[in-house]
């Protein structure tokens, strides 16, 4: 396991600080909404009353899954390399959103079922060439998902901003996280499985039938890194990973939609303070997703009914991280403008 301690950002002096600081703008108390919170969260984070964003990135983790052979998604596996090839010449959305609100991308190749060569914009750290199949055997073995988790880590510790935003790519890996979902967060499958790319009601109904009979032949896996490998792929587990050494180093995690906070559910389960540190920035249109949330006793930003993964939701969230630092940082004060305040009642 990652040797990594995550603090809580719980700091009761520090909350009533910037409570106050909040309280004092010039406006009705909370009328400032979510925004208010995510200052507060941010501050919590940063321990300061006057926090700062600097340098946002997001990471794009790219792998295959072998349970694709079990005829569980609309799309052809090599849709994976293919959308891979589209984010390193910057034609897809997560592309357009990220260079539109100033966010570095980077594009990890965590483990796709293709040979890349060296490619200047794309971070080699695969560890095999896709999971196995999980209707059959383990996806990973420990050793392989303790390598994925471990990259992931050394990632982050190479960047130097204090914001970072997490997406992935991988045809089938919307089956992995309903399995950690249903494992992790207690949920029936049922209730866990969507139409990931597009599936029709009868592909639903095999794809639950598939992570059903899975989860009955993995029984006994239960502690969340044994379910992670079992269940997982290659870029969820560098996800975790990453997730975990984000949160250590006080980062701002955001987290995007279903496959993402499947991540962030087993990294939660591994060290239960990273929740303190991240912002969910969407709840997906991926019908799992609301009940991942629920499960995780969180509240997201955004409801747009995205179902596109690739961090998107993460890149449009960020101008209202930022609204948040600013309005704490710059905004008037009753007594500096010399506005009255509400009369007590």
């Amino acid at each position: 396991m990652l040797n990594l301690h995550i603090a809580s950002t719980a700091n009761p002096i520090l909350e009533a600080q910037l409570a106050a600081a909040i309280n004092n703008k010039t406006k009705p108390l909370g009328s400032l909404g979510r925004l208010e919170h995510l200052a507060a969260q941010i501050g919590l984070i940063q321990q300061s009353t006057q926090p700062e964003l600097r340098e946002p990135a997001i990471i794009v983790f790219a792998g295959d899954h072998g349970v694709v052979a079990e005829g569980i998604s609309a799309f052809p596996q090599d849709v994976t390399w293919q959308m891979v090839e589209n984010f390193l010449a910057n034609g897809a959305a997560i592309n357009v959103f990220a260079r539109q609100n100033g966010i570095a991308l980077h594009v990890v190749d965590a483990g796709v079922n293709h040979e890349f060569g060296p490619r200047e914009k794309l971070l080699s750290m695969k560890v095999a060439n896709g999971t196995r199949n999980f209707a059959k055997e383990p996806a990973m073995t420990a050793a392989q998902c303790q390598a994925a988790m471990q990259n992931g880590a050394e990632l982050v510790a190479s960047l130097s901003g204090n914001v970072l935003g997490f997406g992935e790519m991988g045809i089938g890996n919307t089956t992995a996280a309903a399995a950690l979902m249903h494992k992790l967060a207690g949920v029936p499958v049922a209730d866990c499985v969507g139409a990931g790319t597009g599936l029709s009601a009868e592909g639903i109904r095999h794809k639950q039938a598939v992570i059903e009979a899975a989860v009955a032949l993995h029984a006994n896996v239960e502690e969340p890194a044994d379910v992670l490998a079992t269940f997982g792929g290659f870029e969820i587990a560098t996800m975790v990973g990453a997730m975990l050494a984000a949160a250590e180093r006080r980062m701002v995690l955001l987290i995007d939609g279903f496959i993402v906070t499947s991540a962030l559910l087993v990294a939660a389960r591994m060290q239960p303070a990273i929740l303190d540190y991240c912002v969910f920035s969407h709840q997906s249109d991926e019908s799992g997703h609301a009940r991942m949330l629920q499960a995780l006793q969180v509240k997201p930003v955004l409801q747009l009914d995205l179902r596109l993964g690739e961090g998107t939701g993460a890149a449009l969230v960020y101008p209202m991280l930022q609204a948040a630092v600013n309005f704490l940082n710059q905004m008037a004060t009753f007594a500096s403008a010399q506005v009255s305040e509400k009369s007590s009642d």
